[in-house]
């Protein structure tokens, strides 16, 4: 028995190369290898750097869909089934639309795939597929192994993914991450963690987990493991590992190099709205930044924009800030209304949703405002976003952001500085009106 696994691209523009920044290694694939019979063969596609061979005999087709995907993933889906061959959609997007996904497949798997993928595996060789596959409760997350062979020759960007845990006690009212974990957080043994990353003798890990420190007691002791790996590291946190200083300590020690942090808005009644009260914790966030720069970790800083006190002076005043708060990066996003979050449900029982399923909207194009902003439009808040991307990677923002302590301490943090700026600079206008499910073939 062969099974295709398939990652879909979000679209493409034409005669453009594939945004270069979201050609990471789909990690949840490779555990989904992982979890097959080994008596099965698998075969992967990632349709963001290769055709797909549609022709290619296979008994089962899985593609990961996320909402940006969806569109690209039904085409994907409709290819396979005119050829006679199953396809199974799974991932966020069929988790949080269900009946929309099970229009497009054979089977759609909801939420978690350990101890249902077996499953399915199973249904496939009998030709017996149920059309929908999902379990009652959240499994335990150990004994995960990720099959990175399916990577082979593919062509990612350098860092490996690993996941330390699943999912995040917070409730943010945008967050499709809180809507699909429904609310929980589940770590992997600290021992199976440490041998993955001796196997993959890579020197760089991006930590996959939704918030690294949700739980101190356990970072630490993670961090504490990793120390004699001798290896670099980066992930997502919240605000508030800035109160503990033994937290940044032993984080820095173990090679941390940088946090991707939601500081999301600058307003407290946005904060209060959008369910992130841990950052009211703070009268100003430049205490916080100052805690990381003292300890020589960099911040990648994210924010959001379309809140209703939200102007377009917002977003300028926003930009001002991240640049004299030294950040290494930045993001100034929209609200993008993901289905099945609270946000979503929000907009739609106000009627301000410009489109119900923006995702499949043809007129959509990535970095579109898919809703109805209280004090602006829709098209002058992306526009305001746009400039601010374009402002903050600029020469000049570069320049004022030069920071001796974390952004530019050592040669090596200097060069990752000047490359990661240029290189997120160029990716701006490459992303920004990018239409949705186009791919290769």
């Amino acid at each position: 028995m062969k099974i295709t696994l398939i990652m879909p691209a979000v679209g493409r523009k034409n005669h453009e190369p594939y945004v270069r920044s979201w050609k990471m290694e789909p990690l949840a694939l490779a555990l989904l290898a992982g979890l097959t019979p080994e008596d099965i063969e698998v075969r992967f596609y990632d349709d963001r750097i290769e055709p797909i061979p549609y022709d290619e005999a296979t008994d089962l087709v899985a593609v990961n869909v996320e909402t940006y995907t969806a569109k690209r993933s039904y085409h994907i889906a409709r290819e396979y089934r005119q050829r006679g061959v199953p396809v199974v959609l799974g991932g966020y997007h069929p988790t949080l639309v269900p009946q929309e996904a099970g229009r497009h497949a054979d089977a759609i798997l909801i939420g978690e795939a350990e101890g249902i993928w077996e499953q399915i595996c199973e249904d496939a060789r009998a030709k017996q597929l149920r059309t929908v596959y999902q379990r009652n409760d959240a499994p335990v997350l150990k004994g995960c192994r990720a099959k990175r062979t399916i990577f082979n020759r593919k062509t990612y960007l350098p860092v490996t993914l690993i996941e330390s845990a699943r999912g995040c006690p917070y409730a943010c009212q945008f967050c499709s991450v809180s809507s699909f974990f429904r609310h929980t957080y589940r770590p992997r043994p600290i021992p199976e963690i440490i041998e993955e990353i001796r196997q993959i003798g890579k020197s760089i890990v991006f930590f996959v987990d939704d918030n690294i420190t949700c739980d101190p007691q356990r970072a630490k002791q993670l961090f504490q493991a990793l120390i004699p790996l001798n290896i670099k590291w980066i992930s997502q946190g919240s605000i508030d590992m800035a109160n503990d200083e033994s937290m940044l300590t032993l984080m820095k020690a173990s090679g941390c190099l940088g946090v991707l942090m939601g500081f999301e808005s600058l307003d407290q009644k946005n904060l209060t709205q959008m369910g992130k009260q841990w950052n009211l914790q703070y009268r100003s966030y430049e205490q916080a930044l100052q805690r990381f720069r003292d300890h020589g970790i960099v911040i990648y800083g994210t924010f959001v924009f379309g809140y209703d006190q939200d102007t377009l002076d917002t977003v300028q005043e926003t930009l001002e800030f991240a640049i004299k708060q030294k950040m290494f990066l930045a993001a100034f996003n929209h609200l993008v209304p993901f289905p099945g979050t609270p946000l979503y449900r929000h907009f739609k029982s106000e009627g301000r949703l410009l489109s119900d399923n923006w995702w499949l909207d043809p007129r959509y194009k990535f970095g579109d405002v898919a809703f109805h902003p209280r004090k602006m439009s829709a098209e002058d808040l992306s526009r305001a976003c746009l400039r601010a991307r374009q402002q903050f990677y600029s020469v000049r923002s570069i320049s004022q952001r030069f920071d001796a302590r974390s952004n530019c301490h050592g040669v090596s943090m200097l060069w990752n500085y000047i490359l990661y700026n240029f290189f997120s600079g160029r990716e701006v206008d490459k992303r920004q009106g990018l239409p949705l499910g186009k791919g290769l073939n």
